[in-house]
């Protein structure tokens, strides 16, 4: 009899653990839409500005390519994802895609047809949303036009083109609920923390991964790399050595010169633009909450910064290659100066950050022209500046911002910026 016990709960874990596995590979498939009901102006509207909180068409719309069709490569430590076509197209896109097919993908990070999708697709932010905000957000994208595109295949290293093995992925990271507010904290700044922690899933970016790809959720906001640019820590910026106010914060989140720090570009260029788009008061909002962000770590303060460049061989190099390639826009007598109260770039956050990352990603790749922020453009000098070169400037500016506080391994993170260029 207790040999029939013992059997009988082997066979049960047995049974319960293969439907467990099956369960964690397997979504059922959502029925095809039939036909979209047009949802009323102001739905739309609002779902317009959510997509704009949301940051998708800065992910959905390549370079050159149709407003959300997809197809922008995303490098992840895991290989090259391309994002995919959210456009009403049924073939390729997600005409076919009910609400409750939209919604599960944005919460749960499951496709219509029951495929998992990468978490590179932040639905573990998204989730944090609304069902309002969440439904406008389906309005807006059924309303815009359909285009016939298909993105291409990803290139994933194995194990991870194995997509079933993103649900164990979720078991540790998906949680959570839509945000409630905190009574005891005003409306702006709620809104703030919602825009901040769910549809603007700005911590997927400000934050450091484990090695599985997850937020490490003991160091959220304390900054990350993104696309070979630093995405810097969001904590401490109101006291920070160049501490930030709301103002300067605004003007640089909506696309514009933050007055002593200079503008957005990289991969965070096109999303200040995307803000730019929102209601003001929704800037207010983030920047507002950002800026109550505290430090969580109690490293030593740095040493005081001394704007005295040393007169070695290498900083007068540095000063040469300055006045020849960089002066006539930002030179203390250039008429660029005076446009926006543009400051000096040795007091740029480029210059004084801990990482020379951003500043060496700017020389090189410059910042591409735009309409909607046309005095921002910057001609690349990665093929007029050999590595030397770029050193050099960037040693010299360092130098006039802090001499005290030398970057480390400059020359190596120029190579290495400029191989990740060059990869396909």
């Amino acid at each position: 009899m207790k040999r029939k016990t013992i059997i009988g709960a082997i066979l049960a874990i047995g049974i319960v653990g293969t439907g467990f596995a099956f369960w964690m590979m397997w979504r059922p498939e959502i029925p095809v839409a039939s036909q979209h009901q047009s949802a009323g102006r102001e739905s739309m509207d609002r779902g317009r500005r959510v997509v704009e909180a949301g940051d998708c068409a800065v992910c959905h719309t390549r370079p050159g390519g149709a407003y959300m069709a997809g197809g922008l490569p995303l490098i992840t430590p895991f290989g090259t994802l391309f994002t995919t076509n959210i456009t009403p197209d049924r073939e390729t896109g997600i005409g076919e895609w009910s609400l409750d097919a939209f919604e599960r993908a944005m919460r749960e990070g499951i496709a219509r047809d029951g495929h998992f999708l990468y978490p590179a697709f932040p639905y573990v932010h998204y989730r944090k949303m609304s069902d309002a905000d969440i439904a406008d957000a389906y309005a807006f994208l059924m309303s815009v036009d359909p285009v016939k595109y298909t993105a291409p295949e990803n290139h994933m290293i194995f194990p991870m083109n194995f997509r079933p093995l993103v649900s164990f992925w979720n078991l540790l990271f998906l949680h959570g609920e839509p945000l409630q507010p905190l009574p005891d904290r005003s409306a702006l700044w709620n809104r703030g923390r919602y825009l901040v922690e769910g549809a603007g899933h700005c911590s997927s970016c400000h934050s450091p991964l484990n090695l599985i790809g997850g937020e490490k959720s003991s160091e959220l906001f304390n900054g990350g790399v993104v696309d070979g640019w630093t995405a810097p820590a969001l904590r401490g910026m109101a006291t920070a050595e160049h501490p930030w106010n709301e103002d300067q914060l605004v003007a640089y989140l909506t696309g514009e010169v933050a007055e002593g720090h200079g503008a957005a570009a990289g991969p965070m260029l096109p999303v200040s633009l995307s803000i730019a788009q929102m209601p003001a008061e929704d800037a207010h909002a983030i920047a507002q909450y950002i800026l109550d962000l505290k430090k969580t770590s109690s490293e030593a303060p740095l040493p005081p910064c001394i704007s005295e460049p040393k007169p070695d061989a290498v900083a007068l190099a540095g000063a040469s290659l300055f006045e020849g390639a960089c002066a006539s826009c930002h030179g203390s007598a250039a008429p660029m100066r005076v446009i926006e109260s543009r400051p000096a770039l040795a007091s740029t956050s480029a210059v004084t950050a801990e990482s020379p990352r951003n500043l060496i990603q700017t020389i090189l790749q410059g910042i591409p022209m735009s309409t909607a922020a046309a005095s921002h453009y910057m001609p690349a000098f990665a093929h007029s500046l050999d590595d030397a070169d770029v050193a050099a400037i960037a040693r010299y500016l360092r130098n006039e911002s802090c001499a005290t506080r030398p970057w480390k391994d400059l020359e190596n993170t120029i190579k290495s910026i400029r191989a990740q260029e060059q990869q396909p």
